[in-house]
């Protein structure tokens, strides 16, 4: 079954072969040799299908963030991580009553990583029941929804964060940091594509009602994003348009492929491509009036490569899930400043672009940008 996950999975798979190395993510991406004393995030997991378990994994290796509890419908994958992680049964619960979470004081956190139709009702409940919510992206599948859970969150007076993990990958944050000392001069042009072929026609991702769309919902996400962070703007402007060749397999509000321009305010442009029918798409390239920056693969699990107009760039290679539950573990039990946002007001800007996209695609005009 092709998914997102197989084809980031595939094209990095030399990650498994890197050892976990931990990281201080700073703007210079310097290794941190500091041991660490304070206190830890203690994390549940919502959701243990294949990305729930890479988190699992990665989480085995954080200093800042331990996983203890989990919520699943399957009895048969509890048991199995009770027994793999060592987590205690009454950190366990299923979608029926994790609400009782509220009482249990050795969760501070539950990182909620189910089809994207389901993240609404899920952070919500979780939100009530006074625990820190992290997120899987896309947040929401809408911006009405976000707004919805960002309030939720406020209301109970917990954070909502979401897994922007390349917000805190190193080759990523040296090219914003080049880009923040303005090594590249005036920022002009951006390109992003990201698609690959995807497989069995009954996955949720071909789902209308628990995916929210197709390939901009998955992997058209990175693109949206990664425009934001790259030029370092918020788009003012976006018009697309759809391609669809399978329509037996690509149903109505499922999209297959879509080409979608961004403007920004100091001029730059984007022109990005989503797409659920071809492989090997993963790059982002930045232009400006003096040098450019190239990442290839800019959003797969490891290792992340790239360049720039003065060479190869030089970062080091990380497990992203560690880094990123060690750094939100951070914002959550410190308050620290990401360089990058990863809360649920940029997840909301996020969508509200792809809801202009699904609207000029439909009105086949431009639709102006106000986040």
């Amino acid at each position: 079954m092709n998914t997102r996950r197989d084809f980031l999975q595939k094209i990095t798979a030399a990650a498994i072969l890197l050892p976990f190395i931990k990281l201080d993510v700073t703007t210079n991406c310097t290794i941190s040799q500091k041991p660490y004393d304070g206190p830890i995030l203690r994390v549940a997991i919502m959701g243990l299908g294949s990305y729930g378990t890479r988190v699992a994994e990665a989480m085995q290796y954080c200093i800042k963030a331990k996983l203890v509890g989990v919520i699943s419908g399957t009895p048969s994958k509890i048991k199995a991580w009770q027994s793999k992680y060592n987590i205690p049964e009454k950190n366990c619960y299923n979608y029926e009553n994790f609400d009782n979470i509220k009482d249990n004081t050795d969760i501070d956190a539950v990182y909620v990583i189910t089809p994207n139709g389901l993240h609404h009702d899920e952070v919500i409940r979780v939100a009530k029941a006074g625990k820190q919510v992290i997120c899987e992206k896309p947040m929401a599948v809408n911006a009405k929804e976000a707004q919805e859970m960002i309030d939720a969150c406020r209301k109970a007076n917990v954070k909502l964060l979401v897994g922007y993990r390349m917000h805190f990958e190193p080759h990523t944050l040296e090219i914003i940091r080049m880009r923040n000392e303005g090594d590249f001069g005036k920022v002009l042009f951006f390109q992003g594509l990201s698609g690959f072929t995807i497989g069995d026609p009954n996955q949720w991702r071909l789902n209308k009602k628990l995916s929210g769309g197709g390939s901009m919902m998955d992997i058209g996400i990175y693109s949206v994003n990664g425009s934001r962070y790259m030029i370092g703007e918020d788009p003012v402007w976006v018009t697309a348009e759809e391609t669809k060749n399978d329509p037996v397999k690509f149903k109505e509000g499922i999209d297959e492929t879509i080409q979608f321009q961004l403007g920004f305010p100091g001029g730059a442009v984007a022109s990005c491509l989503s797409t659920y029918s071809m492989n090997n798409l993963d790059r982002f390239f930045l232009n400006g009036t003096d040098g450019f920056a190239e990442l290839d693969p800019a959003t797969g699990y490891g290792p992340i490569r790239g360049r720039t107009n003065r060479g190869e760039l030089i970062a080091p290679d990380v497990t992203h899930q560690t880094v990123q539950m060690d750094e939100m573990a951070d914002i959550i039990l410190h308050g620290k400043k990401p360089i990058v946002a990863v809360d649920g007001e940029e997840a909301l800007k996020d969508l509200k672009i792809v809801d202009a996209i699904y609207e000029a695609v439909k009105k086949s005009k431009r639709i102006e940008l106000n986040l």
